[in-house]
Parts: structure tokens; C-alpha cells; sequence
């Protein structure tokens, strides 16, 4: 009776067993049908074309924690007008295409934003940062965000502070921003936590040591890799964002494939290979490793572009006439959507757009002015940056986040970050390539102008005076000279002889 039982219990579980593995089966080909449909979807919609030359409407792809905004400061605000600038989709201040005469969009937003603007007119350019470091990045970042918060006396005060300050203000708060608007929330309440936990023990002093590993005091770094929303937002992050799949995504289908992918892993590489064309089709791709190399191709790849284009639209112009109706008649017309925020929203966005003040001077820039104004803004932005950064990390002391601190990490830890951000590594690889590329061109580009340079400056003398022409003219020339002398010495000659004569 007993093997009888034993033999049907095996069964069983061998029928489940089955069961599971079907299923499990059954799963994988229906993600892999959304995520090859997806796929083909999106490598049906590349734009052709020269992606050297600069269109209508620049799109920065800003991947956070890449010196983003340093571009965005120090480059492009002074490349471009206020008026020039779209609204900066930054979560719900999405972007809005009713502004049709922008030129330059920035945001965090992902490639699904694409959607909304008109493709073949649109240049996109990224920075991609190494995935180890970007991680690290992500992660103090999110901490000193959330520490300001802890001058308050508990979470319910910041809630309360938070909401009446968002009423008496219309400007942008790091709370509006993704990722930011999922992470620093999330991290300001473990923050309050550990703190009361702190506060109930009674504990004063706190032992300094690993700051990735001070668990009293913030979430580990080996808690917070392994957490859902970190492996949703962060890991991969650059990949999902270049290829339109984040949870911000414009794309409907966008968290059924992004969460096809991050089930089974092997799905990744046809996500891989979408992100790679993008980064072919992209103006200029940057490195935050190579931070001045990077600037100066910037400088020289897409500035140049913008000033030109600046000096074409300024002599036009003032051909034309300034007419502001005759000019905007030019822009290309943005896509609407059916979902559009109402007017007052958009105003809003008008506003956040064009606060501070506002550098462009357009046409007037040349490289060299634009690198020396780019150098002294990222000194005095990075500066602050530094101040701000140690003034909010006070309130976690003792936990210190240094470079050097990085470096103590574990390796195990470290190799776990690496297989977590397998997709985001490939693509770095792919960026550094695409970098080199880029840079044999820009080099390629520049000896070819100082050659034509060269040829011109040369040729103006000896083009004058070295064509046929110009050569008969002359020779004709002295022939008319000698002509009239001789002219003149026969005349002379007879007016002498004829007063001897006489």
C-alpha cells in the first residue's frame, strides 16, 4: 500500500514537473514574440541619411548620471536660444509639440519620444558612461538627494512640506525628474527608517568604515543592486533607454518587452542589437571617461553645425525681413497627439524652459570662444556641484563616498553589478567603438578644410596671374608700352630736325 502511495506521489510531481516546464516553455515563446515584433517594428523605423549632418531639431538623449547636464549648460545654452528650446520632457513635464519652432530638446525622456517629432528632420545625439561607475553614480546620487530631507523630523513633515511647496511654485524639482521621481522617494523613506531604527536603540556613535556597507546608517550597495526597482530603473538603464523600453517609455507595449527581457536574459541581445543601430544613426555619441576629447569633438562635429546654420537663418532673415510668421512658416511641423496636456501645462513647460539667462549668442560663436566659455562653465558648475554634494552627504556621516571608497569595494561585488548590467557593458564597448569612429572623422574632416584652406589662400595671388588670360593681357600690355614709346621718340626726333631747318 505504501509503494502504492509513494509510486502516485511521483507521478504526480513528475506531472507537475511537466507541467511547469510547459508552461514555463509556452512563456518564453510568447516573450519571444513580442520581443522579435518589437524588434522588427523598431528596425523599420531608422531614419536614412548623412547622420553627420545636423537637421532641423537636435534631441539629446540625456541617460542620467552621463554629464548630462553639464552639456546641457555649458554647450547647448549657448548654442541656442530660449526661444529655440522645446519644453524639457522630464516625466510629466512631457514634451509638447505645440511648440513647433524649437530647434533643441533635451530630456531624459526614452527613444519612444521619437513618436512625437518628425523623424527625418531629427538629429540625436547620447553620452554613455561606463556601467560599473554609472551604478555607483546612481546610487549616491539618490542618497544625497534623499539626505536633504532628513533636516525635517520625520517622513510626514517632508510629505507636508513637499506638497505645500509644489503649490506655490511652477518650477522643476528632482522629485519631477525620472529616474529621480522613483529612486529618491524610495531611498528618503529607508533613510527615515534606519534612522528610527537608530533613534530606538539609542544609538550616538557610529563606527566609520566601508560606506557601501553601512548598513546602520543607508541601504548596503550589495541590498540596493538586488532590489526590483533597481533592477527595473537601473540596470540596463542606458540600453532600455536608447531603444524606447524604460517605464517612462511613450511605447504601449514597452514594460511587457522590458519585462520579457529582464526574465530571460537571452531576449536581451535583440534589444542589443536595436541600441547599436541607434548609436549608428546618432550626430555624435560622447564618453564621460573622455571627457575633453569628448568636448572637443562636440565642439567641432555639432557646434560648428549649429553656428553655421545660425549664420544661414541670420543672413536669410535680414534678407527677408524679420518676420516672425514668414520664419516659423519654415520649422518643421511637430506630431500631435491625442493626449496633449491643456494649455495652461504648457505654459508651464514655456516657463521652465526659458528661466535663467540666456547665453546664445548664435552666430557669433566660433569654436574657439565656444571651448573657452565651455571650460570656465564647467569649473564654476562642477564647483558648486562639489559644495552641494558635501553639504547633503553631512547628514549621513559618517558614510563618506569617495573615489577612493570605490575602489574598497569587494570584486565579487563588483562582478555581480557587471552581469546585472551585461546589456549596458556591450553597448559601452559599442560606444567607445563608435567614439573612435567618430573621431577619425572629425580629423579626417579638419585636414581636409586646412587643405582647402590652403589651396584657396594660395591660389588667390596665383590665380589672378597665372591664367592665360591674364598672361596675354599683360604681354599685350607691354607691347602698347613699347608701341608708345617709340611713338614718342619718333615725334620728338622730327620736331629737332625740323628746327634745324629753320
Amino acid at each position: 500500500m505504501r509503494c502504492e502511495i509513494v509510486h502516485l506521489m511521483l507521478v504526480f510531481f513528475l506531472l507537475l514537473l511537466i507541467s511547469e516546464a510547459s508552461e514555463a516553455n509556452d512563456g518564453y515563446k510568447q516573450c519571444e514574440h513580442k520581443v522579435k515584433n518589437w524588434a522588427s517594428f523598431s528596425a523599420d523605423t531608422e531614419v536614412s541619411g548623412n547622420q553627420h549632418a545636423l537637421r532641423d531639431l537636435l534631441l539629446f538623449l540625456h541617460v542620467p548620471r552621463t554629464g548630462g547636464r553639464t552639456y546641457y549648460h555649458c554647450f547647448l545654452k549657448r548654442l541656442y536660444s530660449s526661444s529655440l528650446e522645446c519644453p524639457r520632457s522630464y516625466d510629466k513635464l512631457r514634451y509638447n509639440p505645440r511648440k513647433s519652432s524649437c530647434r533643441l530638446l533635451t530630456t531624459h525622456d526614452d527613444y519612444s519620444v521619437m513618436s512625437k517629432l518628425p523623424r527625418e528632420k531629427t538629429s540625436l545625439m547620447t553620452i554613455l558612461r561606463d556601467p560599473i561607475e554609472r551604478v555607483f553614480s546612481t546610487y549616491e546620487f539618490s542618497l544625497e538627494v534623499a539626505s536633504r530631507f532628513l533636516v525635517h523630523p520625520n517622513l510626514t513633515s517632508v510629505l507636508t512640506m513637499s506638497r505645500s511647496a509644489r503649490r506655490k511654485t511652477s518650477g522643476v524639482s528632482t522629485l519631477d525628474i525620472w529616474p529621480w521621481k522613483y529612486l529618491v522617494p524610495w531611498m528618503r523613506e529607508d533613510l527615515f527608517s534606519r534612522r528610527d531604527i537608530r533613534k530606538l536603540r539609542g544609538q550616538v556613535h557610529l563606527v566609520t568604515g566601508d560606506p557601501y556597507a553601512m548598513e546602520d546608517v543607508v541601504m548596503p550597495l550589495h541590498e540596493y543592486i538586488n532590489e526590483p526597482i533597481t533592477r527595473d530603473i537601473v540596470h540596463n538603464g542606458a540600453t532600455f533607454q536608447l531603444v524606447g523600453l524604460t517605464n517612462n517609455s511613450y511605447f504601449a507595449g514597452a514594460h511587457e518587452v522590458r519585462h520579457c527581457v529582464l526574465k530571460y536574459h537571452s531576449l536581451g541581445d535583440y534589444v542589443l542589437q536595436i541600441a547599436k543601430k541607434k548609436l549608428d544613426n546618432m550626430i555624435y555619441v560622447g564618453l564621460t571617461e573622455n571627457h575633453k576629447e569628448s568636448a572637443n569633438m562636440f565642439a567641432n562635429v555639432v557646434a560648428t553645425q549649429v553656428i553655421s546654420k545660425h549664420k544661414t537663418s541670420s543672413s536669410n532673415s535680414d534678407g527677408a525681413g524679420d518676420n516672425d510668421s514668414e520664419r516659423h512658416s519654415q520649422l518643421p511641423d511637430m506630431k500631435t497627439d491625442a493626449n496633449d496636456k491643456d494649455e495652461n501645462i504648457y505654459q508651464n513647460q514655456k516657463n521652465v524652459s526659458s528661466t535663467g539667462k540666456d547665453y546664445a549668442i548664435q552666430g557669433n560663436w566660433t569654436v574657439g570662444k565656444l571651448m573657452e566659455a565651455y571650460n570656465s562653465c564647467v569649473s564654476k558648475l562642477r564647483h558648486s556641484q562639489a559644495d552641494r554634494r558635501v553639504n547633503s552627504l553631512k547628514q549621513l556621516y559618517p558614510a563618506n563616498f569617495t573615489k577612493e571608497a570605490r575602489k574598497q569595494v569587494p570584486e565579487a561585488l563588483i562582478k555581480e553589478i557587471t552581469l546585472l548590467n551585461s546589456l549596458d557593458i556591450e553597448l559601452y564597448k559599442y560606444g567607445q567603438y563608435i567614439f573612435g569612429k567618430q573621431q577619425e572623422h572629425m580629423t579626417q574632416s579638419m585636414v581636409h578644410d586646412e587643405e582647402l584652406s590652403g589651396i584657396l589662400s594660395t591660389s588667390t595671388y596665383r590665380g589672378i596671374y597665372n591664367t592665360p588670360s591674364w598672361k596675354c593681357v599683360s604681354l599685350s600690355g607691354a607691347a602698347l608700352m613699347l608701341l608708345l614709346i617709340f611713338i614718342f621718340i619718333c615725334v620728338s626726333s622730327r620736331r629737332r630736325t625740323s628746327k634745324v631747318k629753320l
